[in-house]
């Protein structure tokens, strides 16, 4: 079966966020994917099978199974047309746990239509702000995340993290953002989600969904730019439109392989 490593919301190479992707033969039991994925050692390793309709995705990390995960389903995408399991004006379907997600291509850009997952404010669950240092400032929960939001881009960067507090919150992640200050860049993120395997995840498309309803709202634009600013970093496109957002990214492959079975 043919199992890649694809770069996502990158286009150069050892940069964004790598994903495996594997393109399933048959039906596989959880527990060959969750060991495949582990076995990967990557944020997320997508699985697709191919249907009718579309092709069936879904999303490990090293340690669970989740329900949404952008930067796989972009390099599930672009391995899907680059392989030639779609045509090149085709769009990608993928029938996943958070419903139909669907992808298209413009030119050297993948943009996904993704579920808009809006954070609310609310009172921070113990040791979230501890973790991040960061005692006074606003926080917020997505359907998937907490989100704090910071007032300077420089602290998002500074930022040491405590994973060991991370772990004791129930969520699946933690967004740290706030106002960008580079030229061409609306936002700055950085995501956390020790509880899910990832100490820190290099570029998160899913964390999109909920920080482009939040800056489009503050800056009074749907159509915006963010920077993950990790290690590795990425820039994501988004364009929030009613209950959806549009992912924009590009991807680029740096391994081919077969996996033996």
């Amino acid at each position: 079966m043919n199992l890649w490593l694809i770069d996502a919301f990158t286009d150069t190479p050892f940069a964004g966020n790598p994903a495996g992707v594997c393109l399933l033969d048959e039906e596989k039991p959880d527990a060959w994917m969750q060991s495949v994925a582990r076995e990967m050692n990557q944020a997320e390793t997508a699985f697709l099978l191919k249907r009718d309709d579309g092709f069936g995705l879904r999303w490990f990390t090293p340690t669970v199974e989740v329900d949404l995960c952008g930067h796989a389903t972009l390099a599930s995408a672009h391995f899907l047309w680059s392989a030639k399991k779609l045509k090149a004006r085709e769009s990608a379907v993928f029938h996943t746990r958070s419903g139909v997600l669907k992808a298209r291509r413009e030119k050297d850009w993948i943009f996904l239509d993704f579920p808009a997952t809006p954070a609310e404010p609310c009172e921070p669950p113990p040791y979230l702000l501890a973790a991040f240092n960061a005692l006074s400032a606003p926080v917020f929960r997505s359907r998937f995340d907490y989100m704090i939001v910071l007032e300077k881009a420089a602290a998002v960067r500074a930022l040491k993290v405590d994973p060991r507090l991370l772990r004791e919150i129930e969520t699946r992640g933690v967004i740290i953002t706030a106002p960008s200050d580079e030229p061409g860049v609306d936002f700055i993120s950085r995501f956390f989600a020790p509880a899910a395997g990832v100490d820190e995840d290099p570029v998160t498309g899913s964390a999109h969904c909920a920080l482009a309803p939040y800056w489009a709202g503050r800056l009074g634009r749907n159509a915006l730019v963010g920077f993950q600013a990790s290690p590795r970093g990425g820039v994501v496109r988004v364009e929030v439109q009613g209950d959806r957002v549009q992912l924009g990214g590009k991807a680029v492959t740096v391994v081919k392989g077969t996996l033996e079975v």
